[in-house]
């Protein structure tokens, strides 16, 4: 008896699942659910909470908010994010200070978990909308977040 009433269930299912994609397949043109994505470019809005990469944002002035306290490294789990920092001499105070030289972003290496955003005490990195990362050379994958010749902005302080 059980063979029939798996057989039933079975139909009953399919017919479940055809009805809804009929429905969608009638009214296709009152509300489109797919986004034609080359064509729409321009105007593709992702979601605020996607998360497609780092990335450090600059103000008018190229300065960042990266103190180089390297939390965000220590908190990824697999080794994406890599500071190179040295102590330079700071000009206002006279005394050496840390200051980055490059921030490395390994895209290839990142499993989008956020622990480097949730880790980093001054809001230097953000997730990025951007989601083209398509290359055929993993070495393009590899980006640096500081732009070149930007320095730490006034008020931003490293705690120590």
């Amino acid at each position: 008896m059980s063979y029939f009433s798996d057989i039933y269930q079975g139909i009953k299912s399919l017919l479940t699942g055809m009805s809804i994609t009929g429905k969608y397949f009638l009214n296709f043109r009152k509300g489109s659910i797919t986004q034609q994505y080359p064509e729409n470019r321009e105007t593709l809005k992702m979601f605020e909470r996607f998360r497609g990469e780092v990335i450090m944002p600059h103000d008018e002035n190229n300065e960042h908010r990266c103190t180089g306290c390297q939390a965000c490294e220590i908190a990824c789990p697999n080794g994406t994010i890599e500071i190179i920092w040295d102590r330079q001499l700071d000009e206002e105070t006279g005394k050496k200070k840390k200051m980055i030289d490059k921030h490395i972003y390994h895209l290839g290496m990142c499993t989008m978990c956020g622990l480097c955003i949730e880790a980093c005490p001054t809001d230097a990195i953000k997730w990025g909308q951007n989601f083209e990362n398509s290359v055929y050379d993993r070495k393009y994958l590899d980006r640096v977040l500081n732009k070149p010749g930007s320095k730490l902005m006034k008020g931003v302080e490293d705690k120590e």
